[in-house]
This record gives structure tokens, sequence and C-alpha cells, in this order.
């Protein structure tokens, strides 16, 4: 089934401007035209369309890669008819997808040999290199249950409720029991001592992430892997750890080497990580590297031989481009460590750059960590007069897009605006961004003001209605009152979609 919604009040055919010149009839939108049209109609009807969508670069809502050099961008067009999975027919690609697992388990300091080769599959991001761990882990876990002759039907994994939706999905799907470590004001990421108290002997893992979703915080994965182990060794159950770095797999070898969360710690089963977030590969790229071969259960990889040769495979799909694993391998080798150091120790200072000028306005907390992904995660002081969501809301009108959010349980009613910054938001942008974002608080402070007269100018007339009329006055009182609140809600609602502009200002 196709998930999908249309705009109801819509016509039902699209009208082309240029394409005109080529076809004179509207186009049916949601039925297959009964005619062919020009190549150069449908290019101008598509390019129209899709002027109204968002300005990638100014998207700071998406961790996910937006900008690559040309000389890549080339090498992307030049493979996007390969059909990765055909090993046989593209065995150079292939070969450059297992050269990326080694580069990856290498940088997470996995334990392979001089002569060995890692453990690892491409994907087509994070969501399906979890859904493949958690499997593993399974499976893992059903196979000595099954040896020791205990039930094998109630598994259960333990992450905190700060974990991207991938791992419900994983659970949903896979009918595992998904047990939540709550935040608390303050502490936005998994508590290791309660994660670990939530472990019994049904646990098939417990995920902790390398740069959390909501604050870019990382989790402490070490302190972790000490916790359960001293459990381990009271209980003999060997719960493992899988640590979820899609975000912050990228940046902490780089800008914190000796931070110890990865196959340094014997816990550590499996790591995956997003190739197109500070991988810095467009969207459609993730990875997935177990400790060893034998994290990986022989019986999930599947052997097929009427591609040409025996090909193992262990994916959720089939079929997928080829782009970006070379996109991938071109970005290591381009950039190498000393590269992608310099990036990503770049973003963390625009980051800075951000955060210094939100504390110097006043008006805000900033609730992200120094240590973790380069973002801005930040609260405002006083949300009597407007919230974050109106901040976030005012902001599209110059191009931006910031998200507003509230935390997860037990931290429900705090509520956070969030800034990525990726590689193409420079220093200039983030100085901008801070201007539109002055701006907007005056402009909503103004509102504020004039809605505030008006009521104080109700309330006073009131007043004297009230002195002239005696008795009779309470009920013109309250009846003003309400009409007085209704206008001033409708006064704010004209001046925002007044101000509203579907461009970049």
């Amino acid at each position: 089934m196709v998930i999908s919604t249309t705009i109801s009040d819509s016509s039902e055919h699209l009208h082309a401007t240029f394409a005109s010149r080529y076809v004179r009839d509207p186009l049916p939108k949601f039925k297959m035209p009964e005619r062919s049209i020009p190549k150069e109609a449908a290019f101008q009807i598509i390019s129209d369309e899709l002027m109204l969508d968002g300005n990638p670069r100014l998207n700071l809502a998406s961790f996910v890669t937006t900008w690559m050099e040309e000389e890549c961008d080339k090498l992307m067009m030049a493979s996007v008819n390969k059909n990765y999975v055909d090993m046989d027919e593209y065995p150079v690609t292939t070969e450059l997808q297992n050269r990326c697992v080694n580069m990856i388990a290498h940088l997470f300091n996995a334990p392979v040999g001089e002569n060995e080769t890692a453990i690892g599959v491409g994907t087509v991001g994070s969501s399906e290199a979890i859904m493949l761990a958690g499997l593993a882990f399974k499976r893992k876990w059903q196979q000595k249950r099954k040896s020791e002759g205990k039930p094998y039907d109630k598994p259960n994994i333990v992450t905190g409720a700060n974990v991207q939706v991938c791992w419900e999905k994983f659970a949903r799907y896979f009918e595992v029991e998904l047990k939540e470590v709550k935040l608390r004001e303050g502490y936005y990421v998994m508590d290791p001592v309660k994660a670990v108290e939530m472990v019994d002997e049904n646990t098939i893992c417990v995920a902790a992430i390398l740069g959390s979703t909501l604050t870019g915080e990382f989790e402490d994965v070490k302190l972790l892997n000490e916790l359960l182990t001293k459990k381990n060794t009271e209980t003999g159950w060997g719960t493992p750890i899988h640590v979820d770095a899609a975000s912050g797999g990228f940046i902490a070898p780089f800008l914190h080497p000796d931070l110890e969360w990865d196959f340094r710690l014997p816990l550590v089963k499996s790591i995956n990580v997003s190739g197109h977030k500070y991988g810095l590969v467009y969207a459609g790229v993730g990875w997935v590297v177990w400790r060893t071969k034998d994290d990986l259960p022989e019986e999930l990889i599947f052997h097929i031989n009427y591609l040409g040769s025996d090909q193992p495979t262990f994916t959720l799909n089939f079929s997928k481009g080829s782009s970006q694993i070379i996109a991938q391998y071109y970005q290591f080798i381009r950039l190498g460590f000393e590269g992608y150091k310099n990036i990503m120790t770049n973003c963390m200072d625009n980051a800075n750059v951000l955060k210094q000028g939100l504390v110097e306005t006043g008006r805000f907390e900033i609730v992200s960590k120094d240590i973790g992904v380069p973002l801005v995660a930040f609260s405002l002081k006083d949300t009597s007069n407007y919230t974050v969501f109106d901040i976030s809301n005012n902001l599209r009108r110059y191009g931006w897009i910031i998200p507003a959010y509230t935390m997860p349980p037990d931290a429900e009613h705090i509520a956070v605006l969030r800034v990525v910054v990726r590689e193409d938001f420079s220093r200039s942008l983030a100085e901008r961004l801070l201007s539109d974002i002055e701006k907007v608080m005056r402009e909503m402070d103004a509102v504020q003001s004039r809605a505030t007269t008006r009521a104080t100018h109700v309330i006073a007339t009131v007043d004297e209605t009230r002195e002239g009329e005696g008795e009779g006055s309470e009920k013109l009182n309250k009846k003003t009152v309400m009409e007085n609140r209704e206008e001033i809600a409708m006064y704010w609602k004209r001046v925002v979609d007044r101000k509203k502009t579907s461009g970049v200002c």
C-alpha cells in the first residue's frame, strides 16, 4: 500500500505556462495522461512545480549532505544506471564498497588484522543498517536461548527515549519490545545506570546513540560498557552493545579521537553510520560494521547465483544504485583523515559562532553540549508572549527551515529549536541567520506590544463605562473583554499572513 496525501482543494489538472508552446491541454495530476508530450514540455512543467520547494542549503533541520564537489557529481551521474546488487557485472563497484567498509572498520578501531577483511555492508541509510544490526542481535540471542533450552519468544532492546524513529520501526516490524529510558530536564540522553537496570535475560542488546537527533550529544558508551560488563559477570547473560553513530560516527574520530565509544570497548559488537550525513555524500547511503564475523549469524546471509556467480547478500532490499557508494569512496580518498578533520573542525567553529550569537541576545538558553554533533539546540527563556514554534514559522519567511519540537518523555515540557551545521553552512550564513532571528524577535515584540496597548485601552474604556452605568455594567464588561481577545487574535493572524512569502527574501 502506498501512503500518500493530496491537496483536496487543488485543481485536478496541471496548467503549464511556457509549456503551452508545445501542449495546450492541461495534464491530469493523479492519472497517467493518455498522450505523450515533448521532452521540453515535461521538463518545464516539472521545473515550474519544483520552484516552490525550499532551498536545500537553507534547510537546517536536516543532517543530510546538500553539497558535493562537481567532480563527484560527474562520477555519480556516470554510474547512475548501475545496479549495485549485480556484483558480477560491476565487480569494481563491489570492490569500492568493500574498501569503504574496511576504511570505516579501521576508523572505528575494529580488531581487523593486517591481512583480514572487515565485516560490514553498505545500505541505503542508517535505518536499514539498524534493521540489519538488530536482526543479527535477535538471531544471536535466539540461538543462545535455544541452546540453553529457554524461551526465546519475548526479546527486548533497551534504548533511551531520544532514539530516532527507525528504532521504533525495528521493534514493531520485527516484534521486539522497546524498553526506553526516560529523559529528564537537563539530561536529554540515555542514562547508562538506568539503562543497565532495565536489562534482563531477554535483552538482545543495549543501543547507545553517538549524536542524539535532539541535541547532538554523545551518550556515555564507555560507562555503559563498564556497568554492563559488571552485570554480565553477575548474571552470565552476555548482553552486548550496539552504537548508533548515524550522526556522530564521522565526527568523533576526527574531533575527539581519545573518546572511547567504538570497538575499543569489548561489548560493542556493531556500529552503524550514515554516509549521507557527516560522511559528506548525498542522501542514499549508510553503513553497518560488525566487530567480528562471529557477530553476524551466517544464516542471515543469502547466496544467489542467477546474476552470474555466487554472491552473498545481507540487505533488506535488493536493487539499488551505485552512485552513492562511488561518491563515498571519492570522499574518502579525496579528503583523507586530514580533510575530514578540517571540515568537521570548521563545522564546529561555525556552530560555536551561532551559539555565541544566540547567547548574546540574552533571550535563549543553549540546550546542546560542546562535545557532540555540530548543531545548536536552544530554547526560549521567556515563553509568555510567543514560543519557539512561532519563531520557526516566522523564519520561513526568510527562507530558513529550522525545526521546533518538544522533548520526549519525561521532558515533554521543554520545547527547542535546532540548527544543524553542515559543511555548506558558512560563517556568513550563521551571521545572517542570527540577524534574521533578531529581526523576527523584534517584529513579534512589536506585535505583542501593540496588542497589549489595545487590550489596555479596551479595559480602560470598560472601567469608564462601569463607573457611568453602575450595576448593569458587569455584563458589558465581560462581553467587551471577550470581544477584545478575539480581536487581538485576528489582528495577530492578519499580521503574520500579510508577511508570509513563498520565496527566499
